[in-house]
């Protein structure tokens, strides 16, 4: 099983599902990492939700869509970089039913989450737009690819403005739960968590980069598209940290982080397209770009607008004891998950 073109569809199938543990498992353990580094650093958890927990929990998906558009594989790329982010909301939508006291839109609450949500809704508007430009490439990179960079790094520096120099503030109640630093003395010092932090998304990245090969010989050997594969099992393979670590940040109280690290993820998620355009050489990847993605795209774009409502409106109990945005991104999710195996292997856009 050294060689992954020689892999069976079986062996194909153990070594996605063992990837996929160690990435649940990986993911979950890092959480405790982002949340005592939030506090060491002083930076908080909206923003080591979306950079720090974000990213480390992405990694796996990161690699594994840089992987497959090196090799070519546009439609793998594609659809795991934008499939992991509607997996996502749904997993925040999980997250808000372990949340009893009240809907976790309104106890999470922040100017940080809010600008976070507009950033991403930005970055997916830009990939929409991107195949709808001139196929024109510089050293094989489209110019969309360095504007979501600088927009994501802008974004990044208009959120830490929000945190330290707050100019919008939402109302507290009794639910709202605030980002309270742990006592310093009961966290770790700053080395050894940033040593097990490295270590933990090394792990993730290896795992993402064995998993590309699973994934490739999956689609090769099944009626699945390599974008169905991407959307559906990769994605949410790769998104599995987020599920598990916002359920796990909630359960500790850190409801902030929780939000952050799903929206901030989902930010840097779309940055995986933009890596993914650096690593294809066969052109422009967003001219690429299948029809199940680009309906995939949209509907994440309709999910982020969802969620940012929510966390406006801040409605304190809704159906079931959870929000009513986290319902309708489930049906959103369930949704498309159906259109899209309706749709087949779809075609180019």
């Amino acid at each position: 099983m050294i060689d992954p073109a020689s892999w069976t569809l079986t062996q194909s199938i153990v070594v996605f599902l063992v990837c996929t543990l160690a990435i649940g498992v990986f993911g979950t353990w890092i959480t405790g990492v982002v949340d005592q580094l939030a506090d060491r650093t002083g930076i908080g958890e909206a923003l080591a939700g979306a950079v720090l927990l974000g990213a480390s929990t992405s990694l796996g998906g990161a690699v594994l869509s840089v992987v497959a558009a090196w090799n070519g594989n546009a439609d793998l790329a594609l659809g795991n970089a934008l499939g992991g982010i509607a997996v996502q909301f749904a997993a925040l939508a999980v997250a808000d039913f372990a949340y009893r006291r009240a809907n976790l839109e309104h106890a999470a609450a922040s100017a940080e989450n809010l600008m976070q949500s507009g950033l991403l809704i930005a970055l997916l508007a830009l990939i929409l737009i991107a195949p709808n430009l001139p196929d024109v490439t510089f050293w094989g990179i489209h110019p969309i690819t360095p504007i979501m960079l600088a927009l994501y790094g802008y974004g990044l520096a208009m959120i830490r403005t929000a945190h330290d120099q707050p100019m919008w503030l939402p109302r507290r109640t009794h639910e709202t739960r605030e980002d309270t630093p742990e006592d310093l003395d009961k966290v770790p010092a700053l080395t050894p968590l940033a040593v097990r932090f490295v270590l933990l998304m090394l792990a993730l990245g290896a795992a993402g980069f064995t998993m590309e090969h699973a994934a490739s010989n999956i689609a090769q050997t099944t009626w699945f598209s390599f974008a169905a594969v991407g959307v559906l099992f990769t994605a949410t393979a790769t998104s599995l940290p987020e599920l598990v670590t916002s359920v796990a940040a909630v359960r500790r109280g850190a409801l902030t982080l929780a939000v952050g690290g799903i929206i901030g993820g989902n930010a840097f998620d779309t940055l995986f397209t933009a890596a993914s355009d650096i690593a294809y050489r066969d052109g422009s990847i967003y001219h690429a770009m299948p029809r199940s993605v680009v309906f995939w795209a949209a509907l994440t774009l309709l999910m982020a607008a969802v969620l940012l409502l929510g966390l406006i409106r801040r409605e304190k109990e809704g159906p079931a004891g959870v929000g009513v945005e986290s319902v309708v991104l489930l049906a959103l999710y369930a949704a498309g998950v159906a259109l899209l195996l309706g749709m087949g292997t779809g075609q180019a856009a």
